[in-house]
């Protein structure tokens, strides 16, 4: 799978991930027996060192699952360091421009002005790959997917979506809930700017991810062209689960009191 994702999404299959937010490789192959398509390890938000960051990289590797990093900023040095640890691809948050859309994908792939080499990486082999190899494949396999979540990004989608090396636009609803001043992520100004996401997308051929806080919804945004939707993490799996099985337990004690 982890060869296989870019493909997938440049072919706009439907793929569902979760986020990872609590940096433990454990948990990550707990989630590599599950047939989720991906695990965005969210070093953005969450508490992710280097090692940390490296061992869920690892972990996922070693099931085949496919691994996104959302990097905490869509600086060389971030990027590098999720792509050299072995990552699938990277999440860039807060892409508000063409020029810093072009930065990060020319960031994300070796070339002039690109992407560091290190025969001694995860990445690479550890040496034990030839240094073409290395190149070309990972210029094939590295997803790059853009974040718009700022106004300013919205604004200039048209641009963004024209960057070559941009593969996805997801789109980070509730970082764009906030910037429109909006109360809910349903307010129709929210719902209006994800819409002229997906269809700028849509028409310049690039696929679509997003976050979505209800399940339900995935229909409604995959007719508007969405293929990749990240949904939940394992946070709310573990609160989700103790709460159906506190409800469970206290249906079950409650019948023997009656």
């Amino acid at each position: 799978m982890t060869t296989t994702f870019r493909q997938r999404l440049l072919n706009h299959e439907p793929m569902m991930g979760t986020f990872l937010k609590t940096p433990s490789s454990i948990v990550c192959e707990v989630l590599g027996h599950t047939a989720l398509d991906a695990v965005c390890l969210d070093a953005e938000h969450a508490p992710f060192g280097r090692m940390e960051l490296d061992s869920c990289i690892f972990a996922l590797r070693a099931a085949d699952t496919p691994s996104l990093v959302r990097v905490p900023s869509a600086t060389p040095a971030e990027i590098l360091n999720a792509l050299d640890c072995g990552a699938t691809g990277v999440v860039l948050p807060h892409i508000c421009s063409a020029a810093e859309a072009q930065a990060a994908a020319q960031a994300a792939r070796y070339g002039r002005g690109g992407r560091g080499y290190a025969g001694s990486s995860r990445a690479a082999g550890y040496t034990t790959r030839p240094m073409s190899q290395h190149k070309e494949t990972s210029n094939q396999q590295t997803a790059v997917i853009a974040q718009i979540e700022d106004v300013e990004a919205v604004d200039a989608i048209e641009e963004i979506a024209a960057v070559e090396g941009v593969d996805c636009l997801f789109v980070g609803r509730i970082d764009l809930t906030v910037a429109l001043g909006a109360e809910t992520p349903d307010d129709p100004v929210v719902v209006e700017a994800v819409e002229k996401v997906c269809a700028v997308a849509k028409a310049a051929g690039k696929p679509v991810g997003m976050f979505l806080p209800r399940v339900a919804d995935v229909g409604y945004w995959q007719q508007r062209g969405a293929s990749l939707f990240l949904l939940a993490s394992d946070h709310s799996f573990m609160l989700q689960g103790a709460a159906s099985l506190m409800g469970a337990f206290e249906q079950q004690t409650q019948g023997q009191q009656d």
